[in-house]
C-alpha cells in the first residue's frame, strides 16, 4: 500500500499504532545508545506487521531489534508475528530503564547539593536535566498510547497472551513517563529553590552594602567639607586638629549604628 511505503520512508516520525486493512503500522521510538548521542535523541523504528510477515525500516541502528536478531539466529527468538511485536515493544522499553533511573539519580544528587550549598552552577546542571526529562517525555507519552492501542485493537493473529505481556509493557512504559514527570516536577521545585536562595544571598550582600553606605555617608560629607580648599577652615592651624577630626568622625559613626540598632534595620 502507497500509504504504508509512504510511512516506512517518513524521515519524520511520532509513536502510532494504525491498523492497514489485516495488518498494523507501528511506529516507536527507542533510546540511542551511540557513544557520540545523547540520551534523548531517541531513534525512530517504522514497522508494518501482518499474520506472516514485518518489514522494518530505520536510519540509525536500534539495539533492539539486534537483540532480537541475535536470538532468532540461536533458535530462541519469537515464533511468530505477535509474539514479535511484543518481544520488541519490550526490549526498547527495557532499555529506557537505565536512562530514566540515571535521571532520577542526577536529580537526588543535585537535590542534596542544593541543600548544603547552593551554587550558582547548580542552575545550569537543573536546566539540563529538565530538558532530557521533557524530551524523553514527549516520544514516551504517544509511544504509551500507541502500544496501548495496539493492547485494546482486536487484531486477529494478536492472541491472549500477546495482549498479557504488552499489557506489562504499557505498564512499565506508564511507569517510566510517571517518573519523568516526577523528574521534570522535581527539577522546577529545586530551580525554584536554587533561585530563591541565590535572590536571598544577593538582598543579604545588598543590604550589607546599604548599611556601609549609610554609615559612610555622612563621614564622607564631613571630610568633603573640611578638605576644601577655602579659608575660614576650622581646626586647619591647630596641632590637635586631626585628632579631633578623627574622634568626631567615630563619635558619628557610632550615634549612627545605635541608631539604626534601635531602627532594627542591624
Amino acid at each position: 500500500d502507497g500509504l504504508v511505503v509512504n510511512a516506512l520512508l517518513s524521515e519524520e516520525t511520532r509513536p502510532r499504532c494504525d491498523p492497514v486493512g489485516k495488518g498494523l503500522l507501528i511506529s516507536l521510538r527507542g533510546i540511542n545508545h551511540d557513544p557520540d548521542s545523547e540520551d534523548e535523541d531517541m531513534v525512530s523504528l517504522r514497522l508494518y506487521v501482518d499474520s506472516t510477515r514485518m518489514i522494518t525500516t530505520r536510519q540509525r541502528v536500534v539495539r533492539s531489534t539486534n537483540d532480537i536478531a541475535a536470538r532468532l539466529e540461536n533458535g530462541t527468538g519469537p515464533i511468530d508475528s505477535g509474539d514479535l511485536v511484543t518481544t520488541l515493544a519490550e526490549r526498547l522499553i527495557v532499555r529506557m530503564s537505565q536512562v530514566v533511573s540515571d535521571l532520577e539519580e542526577n536529580v537526588d544528587v543535585l537535590e542534596e547539593e542544593l541543600l548544603e550549598n547552593a551554587e550558582l552552577s547548580l542552575r545550569g546542571q537543573l536546566m539540563l536535566l529538565r530538558r532530557k526529562a521533557i524530551l524523553l517525555r514527549r516520544y514516551l507519552g504517544p509511544q504509551r498510547e500507541a502500544l496501548h492501542r495496539l493492547y485494546t485493537d482486536r487484531i486477529e493473529w494478536f492472541s491472549h497472551d500477546h495482549r498479557m505481556q504488552l499489557r506489562e509493557t504499557v505498564d512499565q512504559l506508564t511507569r517510566y513517563v510517571e517518573e519523568l514527570d516526577s523528574v521534570r516536577e522535581r527539577t522546577a521545585v529545586a530551580y525554584e529553590e536554587l533561585t530563591s536562595r541565590l535572590t536571598d544571598q544577593l538582598n543579604s550582600r545588598m543590604y550589607l552594602l546599604s548599611i556601609i553606605t549609610g554609615v559612610f555617608l555622612p563621614l564622607s560629607f564631613i571630610t568633603g567639607l573640611l578638605g576644601i580648599n577655602v579659608g575660614g577652615i576650622p581646626l586647619a592651624s591647630s596641632a590637635w586638629g586631626f585628632a579631633i577630626v578623627v574622634g568626631l568622625l567615630a563619635l558619628t559613626a557610632i550615634v549612627e549604628l545605635i541608631f539604626f540598632k534601635r531602627q532594627h534595620w542591624l
